[in-house]
């Protein structure tokens, strides 16, 4: 080869890696850092129900933030055996209607993992499904529409809902426009556990992770007005730089030291709060059924070394850790002398151990002042646990929205 040759093909390559190297224009360094994935929803897998062969379920669930494609997260995690799909859809619920099984006309999209409209998820395992080129909104609802055409075993579902879901028991109706077929309700959400969207106009997402007070218990149904949906609305007010999706992992009856209801805090941490997409920030309100439900498990050292775990592991991945103080329960039947003192020392841990990066004392903004071990009366929904819509919407205006990012939101 001539050196005039060799010179010209080293100034070629030279030139090629300063260009590379080159900062990239404002407009492609937006554009890449916006084509990113954010959670917008989430159901932790609770346990097991009976499959549904030959139905189709049609799963209605509600966005925190929106953007330009969808991808759906299919769960096997708690199944024996492996899950066949032989159609998924997702769609647009038609506006207005929470009960309604009909979708937005135009909306339908079929749902393709790894290009094939049907797959099979091992038992034990989750799926993520291609995007799905579907314009999300924010705060609407979306629906998740399965149909299983055999017997696939026990089906991994997430119990309390809280919202009406629909099932068609003849046969695949998973690209029906309208909701005709679908002459049976559920209150359970069957094999979903995410919904993630593209180039969302945020900054990632915060989980929840809690039982049934994050779950929702208490709430009115098929309304979106557990705390973590109250704390979405507030977070879509501010400007995209400083927003969030939030992911509810709650799961009514969980405990943070031993599996009961579903898998422990611990246990579950990498499925339904680690693995998500674009997690920033993690608020951990969880104990208090392990405070009135196991005796053994009543020692706030125990606490304060699960709590350090969960922080400590949140902290490998770059997520923020915010510490939730465990709310009154006086007057439920779980309530003693001896596991309130319990609760009170496992919260001066939350507040002053310097465990986590920020507090949320839910405890100080919902009990009640004349009788502390106790809710205040205007939020209790009656079994002295849990909360009505109010008492949640004060937990959710409890959380300080600086403490999910670390910087000012003004």
């Amino acid at each position: 080869m001539r050196r005039g040759t060799i010179a010209s093909m080293f100034a070629a390559v030279t030139a090629a890696l300063a260009l590379a190297l080159q900062p990239l224009p404002a407009a492609a360094a937006h554009h890449r850092e916006a084509a990113r994935w954010t959670g917008t929803w989430e159901a932790a897998a609770s346990g097991t129900v009976a499959e549904l062969p030959g139905q189709t379920v049609r799963n209605v669930i509600h966005t925190s933030v929106g953007g330009r494609a969808a991808r759906i997260r299919i769960s096997n995690r708690l199944g024996t055996a492996p899950l066949r799909l032989g159609a998924v859809t997702v769609a647009v619920q038609e506006a207005g209607a929470p009960k309604s099984p009909n979708t937005v006309p135009g909306s339908v999209r079929t749902v393709s993992f790894h290009g094939a409209a049907t797959t099979d998820v091992p038992a034990g395992r989750d799926a993520v499904s291609d995007p799905v080129p579907l314009r999300v909104p924010s705060g609407a609802n979306l629906m998740v529409s399965l149909y299983t055409p055999a017997d696939s075993g026990p089906a991994t579902y997430h119990r309390s809902a809280l919202q009406t879901s629909f099932i068609a028991p003849d046969g695949d109706h998973t690209a029906d426009p309208d909701g005709t077929s679908y002459t049976t309700t559920t209150g359970s959400w069957y094999y979903l556990t995410g919904v993630d969207v593209l180039a969302a106009p945020a900054v990632g997402s915060v989980v929840t992770l809690g039982d049934s007070i994050t779950d929702g218990s208490g709430s009115t149904s098929s309304a979106n007005h557990r705390w973590p949906d109250r704390l979405a609305a507030r977070l879509r007010e501010l400007p995209p730089r400083t927003r969030l999706g939030v992911l509810n992992a709650g799961v009514a009856g969980n405990r943070v030291l031993l599996d009961g209801t579903g898998p422990s805090a611990l246990s579950r941490l990498d499925a339904d709060v680690l693995s998500r997409s674009g997690v920033r920030a993690l608020v951990v309100m969880e104990g208090i059924n392990d405070i009135k439900g196991s005796p053994e498990q009543t020692d706030p050292a125990a606490f304060a070394a699960a709590y350090r775990e969960i922080v400590a592991r949140a902290h490998a991945h770059g997520i923020r850790a915010v510490g939730g103080t465990i709310t009154p329960y006086g007057g439920n039947g779980g309530w003693t002398a001896a596991r309130e003192a319990v609760r009170q020392s496992v919260n001066e841990l939350i507040r002053y151990g310097g465990i986590f990066d920020a507090v949320v004392d839910f405890d100080a903004v919902v009990r009640d002042p004349a009788a502390p071990d106790r809710i205040l009366p205007a939020y209790d929904a009656g079994d002295h646990l849990h909360f009505d819509d109010t008492g949640l919407q004060a937990m959710a205006d409890a959380v300080d929205l600086d403490s999910l990012t670390g910087k000012d939101t003004r």
